[in-house]
């Protein structure tokens, strides 16, 4: 017999469980919530002795509790927060552990404590001053109803749900967020899957991409031992898919699931595909990150700078600039008698737009500098999560930018994706985008997550009356100038670059 052994996230006990719980026992499945220190377990124990090694040991009484009595493979599922306590202790059970789930959750390391996974320094240092005391230890206040969604998308749960989430949810003790994770790696074998939820801003499709980069730090996800799944709906799918999750669970225990493609294998990732379009073979102009592709007709000309997305690996090769898409947009502009440019900027962590900002700011400086661009022209056209940085020029846009696109962009931080300065949010932004012609690239089969934020922003855009234009592309996906060589595609990029062509020119 199976044992499914579950850990629930921050704030959260057993309760969470139960209706996935029932389906997994009618399954014939057995199953065991953790109650942790401060959160439905160890009634009576003070915030200041709950700790993250706290949790660690109530996982490991559970998982010990299961030998004891002569039980089957364990499953130990880890929720949230709940993924570092359950890799804490089966990395001290690591012969008993059959497979580890990583439910929608981060990638806990050796020696990082829980709330580095999901918060900047700001944010750590707002929820210390929120911290308050309760007899010698602090605890972090539970959310109230509306707050949730601070901690992770809340699609699909039910109004009762939510409602009986908020009042049995307990104060989260800070040791449990603040004490650093310790692990010898005895686990590192162990099978894992890992449940990725869309409308938290995960999926498959987006794994696979940041595998595809070349980051050696996720080489180890295309494993053999290592599958995916994925569900539609929030952060909280014992909630919203209790049905769903345990059919998930199982079949995760059964070793089934969508592996990854490792990098470097015979298929090329989507970004190294070929650009969808023939376009000429134009040469490039390198300086420092900065890349120009120059028309052949005279006088000063004006510019298009492609801005890639993100967060793309440091470690990343080829960078972005050589991506045969980026390179395709800024030859087809080239060839339309613009300044093609795309640069590299540093976007590697959610943390950095702020720096990537400034790395686009810096390179406009350079672009509108040079005596072959007409300064007075330019636009700005931004992929996928580099979206989120079109909210410095939708705010208040220098009369220069003549036309901001943004092609299957991210245009609200994702609820999963945590430190993202609250600045780069264009969906607030394009209220003062004034006149400013706004161009998206839609595509039909894009991540649910994305496409909620697409629609946002239109929303947005109709009740400021701001000047956007969409450009549809039913059939295409992320990335659809790589991954989708149709008819479709290639009038959808002759349509935008049009649109672009034709702001320029005025």
């Amino acid at each position: 017999m199976t044992v499914f052994i579950l850990v629930s996230g921050m704030f959260t006990g057993p309760h969470v469980w139960e209706e996935t719980a029932a389906h997994l026992a009618s399954a014939g499945a057995e199953v065991r919530a953790v109650a942790l220190g401060g959160l439905g377990g160890t009634t009576g124990t003070a915030p200041a002795d709950i700790d993250l090694e706290t949790h660690i040991a109530d996982v490991l009484a559970v998982i010990d509790s299961v030998g004891a009595a002569g039980g089957g493979e364990i499953v130990l599922v880890g929720h949230d927060y709940g993924i570092h306590p359950a890799l804490g202790a089966a990395d001290r059970r690591a012969g008993r552990v059959e497979r580890i789930v990583y439910l929608d959750s981060g990638m806990p390391q050796d020696g990082i404590p829980a709330l580095a996974a999901v918060a900047d320094q700001s944010l750590r240092e707002e929820l210390a001053e929120r911290a308050v005391l309760v007899g010698d230890g602090e605890v972090l206040p539970s959310p109230d109803r509306h707050e949730w969604q601070r901690w992770g998308s809340t699609a699909g749960i039910p109004d009762p749900a939510l409602d009986r989430l908020t009042a049995l949810a307990e104060p989260q003790p800070l040791g449990t967020l603040f004490q650093p994770l310790r692990l010898t790696g005895a686990a590192a074998s162990t099978a894992v899957t890992g449940v990725l939820c869309n409308g938290n801003g995960a999926s498959i499709e987006m794994v696979q991409m940041l595998v595809g980069f070349g980051d050696p730090a996720l080489q180890a996800l295309t494993a053999p031992g290592v599958t995916f799944f994925e569900l539609p709906t929030g952060h909280w799918p014992m909630l919203s898919l209790p049905a769903e999750l345990a059919e998930i669970l199982l079949r995760a225990a059964a070793g089934e699931g969508h592996r990854l493609v490792a990098a470097g294998s015979a298929e090329p990732p989507a970004h190294l595909r070929p650009f969808v379009l023939d376009v000429p073979e134009i040469p490039r102009e390198r300086t420092g990150n900065l890349d120009l592709y120059l028309p052949g007709a005279g006088g000063p000309r004006p510019a298009v700078l492609f801005v890639h997305g993100g967060p793309v690996p440091a470690e990343a090769l080829p960078t972005p600039r050589d991506w045969p898409g980026l390179v395709g947009y800024a030859r087809y502009a080239a060839g339309q008698g613009l300044v093609g440019a795309i640069l590299d900027h540093r976007l590697h962590d959610m943390a950095d737009y702020a720096r990537a900002a400034a790395d686009v700011a810096a390179a406009l400086d350079l672009i509108r500098a040079d005596p072959r661009v007409d300064g007075d022209r330019v636009a700005l056209w931004f992929f996928s999560g580099g979206g989120l940085l079109a909210a410095e020029w939708l705010r208040l846009p220098p009369e220069w930018l003549r036309c901001l696109a943004a092609s299957y962009p991210v245009l609200v931080p994702l609820p999963g994706w945590g430190p993202v300065d609250r600045r780069f949010r264009p969906v607030e932004a394009v209220a003062e985008a004034g006149t400013l012609p706004v161009l998206i690239t839609r595509v039909g089969r894009e991540m649910s997550g994305i496409a909620a934020t697409v629609e946002e922003f239109l929303d947005a855009s109709r009740a400021c009356g701001a000047a956007v234009e969409v450009v549809d592309v039913p059939h295409g996906r992320h990335s659809f100038e790589t991954l989708d060589p149709t008819e479709e595609s290639r009038e959808a990029v002759h349509h935008a670059m049009r649109s672009v062509l034709a702001h320029l020119e005025v």
